[in-house]
């Protein structure tokens, strides 16, 4: 069973749809925690880390092969956790990020704009990329653009409206080799732009990478 802990209410439809989509037949589990990200916020993702380990502990109690944490604002908090729990805990940014790295020839520098509507996002996404593209041996050159208004039309429940800024703004980009929506809310945002620059979101990459390490434990569990 796959679980996926959450921040957000919203994401459960969206990873709902892409597993019945693309994956039919793996177990989802859903767990949504708003606090966790109040308080990564307020206090900084240290400050949750206790609260965050025992949401993950219980997770893995009740069944689960692999925990994929949807937040990116958490989610190297999360990942963190996999040695103590034996299970793969996944962020699910990093096969983004990782696309991100690759999304320019071999030769040169890539140029990744990174959109964000939440601040805490920020250093989580940019330093993510920065550890994939060293692995890769790559050099990037990072830009940040921010959904100015944003992130207020998400908290008010307009979708819609949050959605649009950020395809504004990614309209507004030139100068990158890729553009990396750095929260999983955005994913959507992707269809209402008219950029011809590669604009690259999380859920789906990082529900199939989840969904391979999910499948990958319990094949291992029956061999054992």
């Amino acid at each position: 069973m796959l679980t996926l802990l959450h921040t957000s209410p919203v994401h459960v439809p969206v990873f709902d749809a892409l597993g019945a989509r693309h994956h039919p037949g793996l177990e989802l589990r859903h767990l949504v925690h708003e606090d966790l990200l109040a308080k990564a916020r307020s206090d900084g993702p240290a400050a949750m880390d206790s609260a965050l380990g025992a949401v993950l502990t219980e997770a893995v109690a009740d069944g689960a092969t692999a925990v994929l944490c949807t937040c990116s604002t958490i989610g190297g908090a999360a990942q963190a956790h996999t040695a103590r729990l034996g299970v793969p805990v996944l962020r699910v940014d990093r096969p983004m990020a990782a696309a991100a790295v690759a999304a320019a020839p071999e030769r040169g520098t890539v140029r990744i704009a990174v959109v964000v509507a939440l601040f805490s996002t920020l250093a989580p996404t940019t330093d993510l990329i920065r550890e994939e593209a060293a692995a890769a041996g790559r050099r990037v050159d990072i830009r940040t653009v921010s959904a100015e208004g944003a992130w207020e039309r998400f908290e008010d429940g307009d979708r819609d409206g949050y959605l649009d800024i950020v395809a504004r703004t990614v309209d507004g980009i030139t100068g990158a080799d890729a553009v990396v929506l750095a929260q999983a809310s955005m994913a959507d945002a992707a269809d209402r732009t008219g950029t011809v620059l590669p604009v690259l979101s999380s859920p789906a990459p990082g529900l199939r990478a989840a969904a391979a390490a999910a499948q990958g434990a319990e094949r291992s569990a029956e061999d054992v």
